[in-house]
C-alpha cells in the first residue's frame, strides 16, 4: 500500500509539509536503522525506537492542536503518550527504547520550559491523566499504524498503559541521578532531525551517508608550498602544524586524515569559502561525495532544497563548521549527543584556531580534550599559537601521539612579505589611500567594529565616488552577505575571474571587519588596519601579498597599523592591554620577519585561565561527564563565557514574507545584531523570534545601522501587520 494511503488524516506535521504520522515514522526508522551500525548500536532496536518515538502524535489532543492551532496552557507531550505502547516490545530492550523516546525533544528534568516528564510530575502529578485522554478513540488508530510498520500489536488497556507510564517514570527518576550521555538519545535525535528535514526524499539520501572521502587530490606537490613536500605518513594519530599562511597547511592536514572529516574554521566567510574550495577540489575523485556546510547563515549555491536542508545533520563525508559548534558537546547544549555520536572516531581538523582571549584559548583546550576522549584523530593547523597553549595541547594528547611539523628558519624567511608602518589615526592614513588609488592598487581597510567600518566606508564613498568600493561585515542580511563575499573573492560559480575587487586590475577599496581574517583566498596590494591582538593582525596581514611565485619572493607590500585607543570600551571586542602590547611588538618601517613571530606571540600571551571553562563544561578534565542522564543544558553557557549576546533581526518590510517563508528562506532575511541595540524594538513571535528593525535602519550597501534602530522610525504603512 502507498504510505500516503495509510491513515493519511493522522499527521506528524502540519502545514506546509503535512507529513502523515505513518510516513514520518517509516522515514525515521529507515534512518535509524542505517546510522545505528556507525554509532555501534543495534540496528533492530534503533528501528523499533524510531517507530515508537512519535506514535503518541496519534492522540486526539495532538491532532486537534495541529489542525486547529490549539495552544492551550495544558501541557501535552507526544513523547510521553508514545510510551503508553512500550509493552508491545520485548522488555529486554525497554531501557534503550525509553532513552530514545522520552527525551528526544526535552530534558526529562529542568527543561527550559519545564515540560520534561519529571518537570510535569513536579508541577502537578497528574501527567498520565492529561495524556491518556480519549485513549479509546485514538489508541486503535495508533495500533493500526504500528501494525502497518511491522510491529506485532494487541489492544492495550488503560491499566497497561498506566503501567507502561509508571515504568518510564521510574526509569527516568533513576537515570536523572546518573551522570553521562545517552548514545540511544543521540541516535534518535540524529535520525529524527535528518528524516524531518528530508521527508519523502529521505530514502534517496541514505546511500550517501558515512562514506570515507578519497583525498588523493591533496597529494599535489609544489616547491612554493613547503608543507606539500613533507611526509605525512606516521603511526601517530594526531597532528600539530605551525606554519605561515600560504605554506600548504590545509592540504597537509587533509592528507593526514583517514576517515570522515569535520573541518573547522572560525568565521562564516571563511567556512563558506572553504566549502566551495573543498567541493571543487574533491569533485573529480568523489563525484557523489556528501560534503556539507554547517552554519546558521550559510548559503549553498547550486544545491537542491534537500541538500541545503540536511547541512547540519548526521553522516556527512566532510562537514565544514566552526569550533563553537563542536564545543556544544563539551557544554552539553541541546542535541549534543547527536553531534557527539556523529563525530566520534572521526578526523577533526582545527584549522587557524583563534585564541584572542583567555576564554577562547581555554575553549580550544576543552574541545581537544573531549575530542580525544571520543577517539577522534585531531589535526591542528595554525599560523600563530602561544607556546603555553601549544604545550598544553601536546600534554593533553601525549607527545608520543602527535606528529609535530614546523617550517625551518630558511623556509620561514621565504614568507616574509610585509613592511609594517605605524600610523596615528585614520586621518593620517588618507594620503596613503589617495596615492594607492593613483597607482591603481587594491586597498583593504580592516576595522574592529561594524560602526567604525560603516563610518570609514561612508567617508571614502564621498571622497572617491567613482572608485569601486565594497563594505562587508557581520550585520547584513544573510543573503546580502553571501553576495558580498562572492563580489569580494571576484570569481564566478565556475571559478573564473569576474574582475571585481580581489581579481580587479584597477584601483578598488574594500572596507571590512574581522570577517576577512581567515582562509579567504584574497590578495590585496596594501592594508590599513586598526590595532588588534597580534595573532589577529597576522591573520589580517595574510590577505595582502598572498599570491606567491618565484618572482614575488623577496618583494614586500605595505601594511599600515593604526595606534590603539586608550579607552577600554573603544578597544572592544579586544583587551586593551593585549592590543597595546601587540602594537608595541610590531616593527615600524621594517619587514615583519616570520622567524620573529613566535617570540612576539609568547611575550604577549603568557597565561591561560582554564578554570572558568572547566567550571561550566559537562566533560571534565578527569574524563568524567558531569551532566544528568537524558538532560541537556537549557542555556548556551558558551555564549555567556564569550559574552556573545547576538540575536536575529529582520526588516519591517520583510515581516509578511518571513511569516510565509520556509526555514531556509527565513534565514536569508535575518540580520545578526547585539541584543542591547534592539531590545526596545518589537519582536516577532515566529521563526527564530527576530526583532523588527525599521527599514530606514538597513540597506544592502551599508547593512544594519544600529543608531537608526528606533521605534520612532517604523513605517506606519506596515502597522496593519
Amino acid at each position: 500500500m502507498n504510505p500516503k494511503e495509510i491513515y493519511p488524516h493522522i499527521k506528524a506535521k502540519g502545514l506546509p509539509e503535512e507529513t502523515s504520522l505513518y510516513e514520518h515514522l517509516q522515514q525515521v526508522s529507515m534512518v535509524a536503522e542505517k546510522i545505528a551500525p556507525h554509532f555501534e548500536l543495534d540496528a533492530q532496536i534503533a528501528k523499533y525506537g524510531a517507530i515508537l518515538h512519535d506514535i503518541g502524535k496519534a492522540s486526539t489532543i495532538f491532532q486537534k492542536r495541529l489542525y486547529e492551532k490549539d495552544r492551550s496552557s495544558t501541557p501535552f507531550r507526544h513523547e510521553i503518550a508514545s510510551c503508553f505502547f512500550l509493552s508491545l516490545f520485548d522488555e529486554n530492550i525497554h531501557d534503550a527504547l525509553i532513552e530514545m523516546v522520552i527525551a528526544h525533544h526535552k530534558s526529562i528534568l529542568y527543561d527550559a520550559r519545564k515540560k520534561g516528564i519529571l518537570d510535569l510530575e513536579e508541577r502537578g502529578g497528574n501527567t498520565f491523566d492529561l495524556h491518556i485522554k480519549d485513549w479509546g478513540k485514538w489508541s486503535p488508530d495508533a495500533l493500526e499504524i504500528l501494525s502497518a510498520l511491522g510491529i506485532k500489536t494487541k489492544p492495550i488497556s488503560l491499566k497497561e498503559a498506566e503501567s507502561n507510564f509508571d515504568q518510564v517514570l521510574n526509569y527516568c527518576e533513576e537515570k536523572v541521578r546518573e551522570q553521562g550521555y545517552s548514545p540511544w538519545r543521540g541516535l534518535l535525535m540524529a535520525a529524527d532531525h535528518f528524516a524531518s528535514a528530508l521527508s519523502e526524499k529521505t530514502e534517496d539520501y541514505l546511500p550517501l551517508l558515512f562514506k570515507t572521502p578519497n583525498l588523493q587530490f591533496f597529494n599535489r606537490q609544489h616547491t612554493l608550498f613547503p608543507l606539500s613536500l613533507k611526509e605525512t605518513t606516521s603511526d601517530k594519530p594526531h597532528t600539530m602544524v605551525v606554519a605561515c599562511t600560504g605554506a600548504g597547511k590545509t592540504d597537509f592536514l587533509f592528507r593526514r586524515c583517514q576517515g570522515r572529516i569535520f573541518y573547522t574554521l572560525p568565521f562564516q566567510a571563511s567556512i563558506n569559502a572553504m566549502f566551495k574550495r573543498v567541493k571543487q577540489d574533491l569533485a573529480k575523485d568523489n563525484p557523489k561525495l556528501d560534503i556539507r556546510l554547517l552554519h546558521s547563515s550559510s548559503l549553498i549555491n547550486g544545491k537542491t532544497k534537500e541538500e541545503k536542508i540536511i547541512q547540519g545533520h548526521v553522516g556527512a563525508s566532510v562537514k565544514i563548521l566552526t569550533p563553537h559548534q563542536i564545543a556544544s558537546i563539551a557544554f552539553g547544549t541541546n542535541g549534543y549527543e547527536a553531534m557527539l555520536m556523529d563525530i566520534k572516531g572521526c578526523d577533526v581538523i582545527l584549522d587557524e584556531i583563534h585564541t584572542y582571549t583567555d576564554i577562547t584559548r581555554a575553549i580550544v583546550l576543552k574541545i581537544v580534550e573531549v575530542l580525544n576522549h571520543l577517539g577522534c584523530r585531531i589535526h591542528i593547523g595554525t599560523a600563530t599559537m602561544p607556546s603555553i597553549l601549544y604545550d598544553r595541547i601536546i600534554s593533553l594528547l601525549g607527545k608520543e601521539n602527535v606528529l609535530e611539523v614546523q617550517l625551518e628558519k630558511e623556509e620561514l624567511s621565504l614568507f616574509d612579505r610585509h613592511i609594517i608602518h605605524k600610523q596615528e589615526n585614520w586621518e593620517e592614513a588618507q594620503p596613503i589611500i589617495a596615492n594607492a588609488i593613483k597607482e591603481q592598487k587594491k586597498i583593504l581597510l580592516v576595522c574592529n567594529r561594524v560602526r567604525s567600518a560603516q563610518n570609514q566606508y561612508d567617508a571614502l564613498k564621498e571622497i572617491y565616488p567613482d572608485i569601486p568600493m565594497l563594505l562587508i561585515h557581520s550585520r547584513f542580511k544573510r543573503n546580502d552577505r553571501n553576495h558580498k563575499e562572492k563580489q569580494l573573492i571576484g570569481l564566478n560559480d565556475t571559478g573564473e575571474p569576474t574582475g571585481e575587487f580581489n581579481t580587479s586590475n584597477e584601483a578598488c577599496i574594500v572596507v571590512s571587519t574581522q570577517v576577512v581574517e581567515v582562509s579567504l583566498d584574497i590578495s590585496f596590494d596594501l592594508m590599513i588596519t586598526e590595532a588588534a591582538p597580534l595573532d589577529a593582525l597576522i591573520q589580517r596581514f595574510g590577505r595582502v601579498n598572498r599570491k606567491r611565485s618565484d618572482a614575488t619572493i623577496g618583494h614586500y607590500k605595505p601594511v599600515y597599523v593604526l595606534a590603539p585607543p586608550d579607552d577600554k570600551k573603544k578597544a572592544l571586542p579586544y583587551d586593551l592591554d593585549i592590543i597595546h602590547r601587540s602594537y608595541s611588538a610590531l616593527p615600524n618601517g621594517e619587514v615583519l620577519s616570520e622567524n620573529s613571530l613566535q617570540e612576539k606571540i609568547d611575550q604577549i600571551f603568557t597565561s591561560i585561565d582554564f578554570m572558568k571553562v572547566e567550571q561550566h563544561a559537562v566533560f571534565k578534565e578527569t574524563g568524567k561527564w558531569n551532566i544528568d542522564k537524558l538532560t541537556h543544558n537549557p542555556k548556551a553557557i558558551l555564549l555567556d563565557l564569550l559574552e556573545i549576546d547576538s540575536v536575529s533581526c529582520i526588516c519591517e518590510a520583510d515581516e509578511q514574507a518571513y511569516r510565509e517563508a520556509n526555514y531556509e528562506e527565513r534565514m536569508q532575511m535575518e540580520i545578526s545584531a547585539r541584543y542591547y541595540a534592539v531590545r526596545e524594538l518589537r519582536q516577532l513571535d515566529w521563526g527564530s523570534h527576530p526583532f523588527i528593525v525599521p527599514d530606514s535602519a538597513y540597506s544592502a550597501e551599508m547593512g544594519f545601522e544600529i543608531e537608526k534602530a528606533k521605534a520612532d522610525n517604523y513605517n506606519p504603512e506596515y502597522s496593519f501587520l
